[in-house]
């Protein structure tokens, strides 16, 4: 709610709720034929005025409420349909309204009560066929579409959390590997440095010349440790790509979209294949969250001197040139510009994106 106390639209509805409101037109079509009466120009003014607040208040009331918002704007249809067929714009929103309720099963149900209150009210009335049959294939039709675009919704939102769920668990499993990683490999040699220092200590007054070499063996230890580390790191950065086509892989089958890969042997500096992890990372993730598709080829190829990422899928591409506003794009252009390489993008058929690098880092 508002300050004033007036509906306010969640803000994963978006703008579009309110073009919906164009369909009210209905209303006043009857008014291009009829000269209206003052009378009947306050009552649908009042009748509109009522039907506002319901309607905006169904994005966001609980379930248990939904129901009497449905009831009323049905009413408001049903009522006005002796004197104005156009009042049908009612019953369609309120068969709309009927995505919102869940489960699926209940939504349909109630649903096909609101369809059968329409005939009913249609017999007992006698009403003029340009309502009911507005209301009842119109309404049933954009009831049924709702129904099944919201179910959509909410899997494509529990499927997004179980990503993030996945990528969570893999970090911290990544993390302990590392922290286990390290206290193996330095537990050791630091155990060795400390009791050798300590030696060199107790030696320092009594035999300089064995604490002198207990301090060349620290230092020996020291070095050794260093090395140990460094070759450690480096092996993080080196699997870096290959983990991140694992959890592509894996990622992409939890969304039921096929992964195909073709990938050849390359031995990349840390800085290319960081980039090319990043960049597959969010091309994969763009993909599960806005493409729609059901197939995804990720290729790696060297030609000539360049190490080339491409990343194909057969869904929603979208404008090239608002995929190329857009914050994840920018992102992927600056990180291959950042070590001189070529991002293209080709939406002919479906998405491609195609990541160019030099074997070689460019300073």
């Amino acid at each position: 709610m508002t300050k004033l106390g007036f509906p306010r639209l969640p803000q994963r509805y978006g703008k579009a709720p309110y073009f919906w409101l164009l369909s009210l037109v209905m209303m006043v079509w009857k008014f291009v034929y009829v000269t209206p009466t003052t009378t009947e120009i306050l009552l649908l003014s009042a009748s509109i005025l009522l039907f506002l607040p319901l309607y905006l208040w169904s994005f966001s009331v609980q379930q248990s409420q939904l129901y009497s918002t449905i009831l009323m704007t049905a009413l408001l249809g049903i009522g006005w349909a002796p004197f104005n067929f156009g009042s049908s714009t009612f019953c369609i929103f309120a068969a709309s309204m009927c995505s919102r309720i869940s489960p699926g099963r209940s939504a349909y149900r109630v649903l096909a009560l609101l369809q059968l209150s329409v005939v009913a009210a249609t017999v007992l009335l006698a009403l003029p066929p340009q309502f009911w049959v507005t209301a009842l294939v119109f309404g049933t039709s954009v009831g049924v579409s709702a129904i099944i675009a919201a179910q959509l919704d909410l899997s494509k939102e529990s499927l997004l959390r179980k990503q993030e769920e996945v990528e969570y668990l893999a970090t911290l499993a990544e993390r302990e590997r590392i922290a286990r990683d390290m206290h193996d490999l330095l537990g050791h040699n630091l155990s060795v440095i400390t009791l050798k220092a300590e030696l060199a200590r107790k030696l320092f007054e009594r035999d300089a010349v064995a604490a002198k070499q207990e301090i060349q063996d620290i230092e020996q230890t020291a070095r050794q440790a260093l090395h140990e580390v460094r070759q450690a790191i480096s092996g993080y950065r080196s699997a870096g790509l290959s983990h991140e086509i694992k959890n592509a892989r894996h990622v992409l089958d939890a969304a039921q979209i096929q992964v195909v890969t073709e990938l050849e042997e390359l031995t990349l500096p840390a800085a290319l294949e960081n980039v090319m992890a990043l960049i597959l990372r969010e091309a994969v993730t763009n993909i599960i969250r806005h493409a729609q598709a059901s197939i995804c080829v990720i290729q790696l190829r060297r030609i000539t001197d360049q190490a080339v990422l491409s990343i194909r899928d057969d869904g929603i591409a979208g404008s090239l040139s608002a995929l190329k506003k857009g914050n994840g794009m920018l992102g992927m252009l600056e990180r291959a510009h950042s070590v001189g390489g070529q991002l293209t993008l080709d939406t002919s058929q479906g998405m491609q994106i195609v990541l160019s690098l030099p074997m070689e880092v460019q300073a």
